[in-house]
């Protein structure tokens, strides 16, 4: 009975260093450094949004819950907005924002794009700048994508799009 009170003994001697409560030898970690931030370092993006209707306070929550720091290779990006509903990712920023108004110029039944369960309204107007909006959401959600830069983020945030909010029958624009 004795030897096995001992060798317990000895081991925790061992683990916790010796008597006198100094750490056993071996690496230490070295807790001194920063984390990275999980948006990457690049500047906030400042992003106009409409007013958070109550449809948008219900439903947008649900798809902000849902996207990734990291999207079709692109890393988010910290945004300043009026609502709590937008979100960036890559340089130059492709801007998502959940609760906007249907897109004017949208014709049932026309124009419209399917990606990955989500229809889509294109509008090429601005030489500078994709807009693309849902139109079969229960509220419409915007991309804003440089013309520079492929839907790549928008297809991938389809999928997304297509499980967090429910599907509605398209809805013309003003």
């Amino acid at each position: 009975m004795l030897v096995p009170v001992v060798v317990v003994l000895l081991v925790l001697v061992n683990l916790r260093g010796g008597d006198d409560g100094s750490a056993a030898d071996g690496p230490v970690a070295d807790v001194s450094g920063t984390t990275t931030s999980p948006r990457g370092d690049l500047p906030p993006v400042q992003v106009d949004t409409p007013v958070v209707t109550p449809a948008a306070d219900l439903a947008c929550p649900v798809l902000m819950g849902q996207l990734p720091l990291e999207l079709a290779g692109e890393a988010s990006r910290l945004v300043e907005s009026d609502s709590p509903f937008a979100y960036a990712w890559g340089d130059p920023p492709v801007v998502l924002v959940c609760g906007v108004d249907p897109p004017a110029g949208f014709v049932v039944g026309s124009q419209g794009i399917a990606i990955n369960g989500v229809e889509w309204f294109v509008d090429t107007t601005d030489p500078d700048t994709v807009v693309w909006t849902t139109v079969d959401r229960n509220v419409p959600v915007e991309m804003r994508v440089p013309a520079s830069t492929d839907s790549a983020l928008v297809t991938a945030a389809s999928s997304i799009i297509a499980t967090a909010l429910p599907y509605t029958e398209p809805i013309p624009g003003d």
